[in-house]
């Protein structure tokens, strides 16, 4: 991965004050965003495990998971589904995506099931989403109201793709990513 602070606009964008830190809040919660089989399973349409470091990822989720679950940290999980017979609850996520298929209900090559040592326990909230966000067309935003959240702490697959999606829709709603 290159490193951000070398890209040749990094020194004007310092500048412009786009690169402030905004720090802790006083209340986190963990989300932890997409983790399941589809990722990390040789032969899956979206296996990721060719790449060292996503292949390391879920050890480091477990890690992160402990802290969290020991620290009484509110935990929320999201599972992409879609339960449409021609995929139209996806929109155009499915036409610029069809590999999604893998998240539609009836779909039995399991790569929708939850990785060992990274699934729910009871008590955990589960948001079901369509979209990269898991804070679009979800009531994600409310929940972390709800539970008093300003602060959360994004784990999961895709960093360009959900992560990103997901952390730039918490600081739209207020939220510290």
């Amino acid at each position: 991965m290159s490193d951000p602070s070398t890209h040749p606009s990094a020194d004007s964008y310092r500048a412009s004050g786009f690169s402030n830190r905004i720090g802790w809040g006083q209340r986190p919660a963990l989300l932890l965003i997409d983790v399941c089989a589809a990722y990390f399973t040789p032969g899956s349409p979206l296996d990721l495990t060719s790449n060292p470091a996503a292949a390391a990822s879920p050890d480091s989720m477990k890690r992160l998971l402990t802290a969290a679950r020991s620290s009484k940290v509110p935990i929320i999980w999201t599972q992409v589904s879609y339960t449409s017979p021609t995929l139209a609850d996806a929109g155009l996520f499915h036409v610029k995506a069809p590999v999604i298929s893998v998240w539609q209900k009836g779909d039995t090559r399991g790569f929708d099931k939850c990785m060992p040592g990274l699934e729910p326990l009871e008590g955990e909230e589960v948001v079901l989403k369509k979209h990269p966000s898991a804070f679009f067309g979800t009531e994600l935003a409310g929940m972390l109201r709800f539970m008093g959240v300003d602060t959360v702490v994004i784990a999961g697959v895709s960093t360009s793709g959900c992560i990103r999606a997901t952390a730039l829709d918490a600081m739209c709603h207020n939220f510290r990513p």
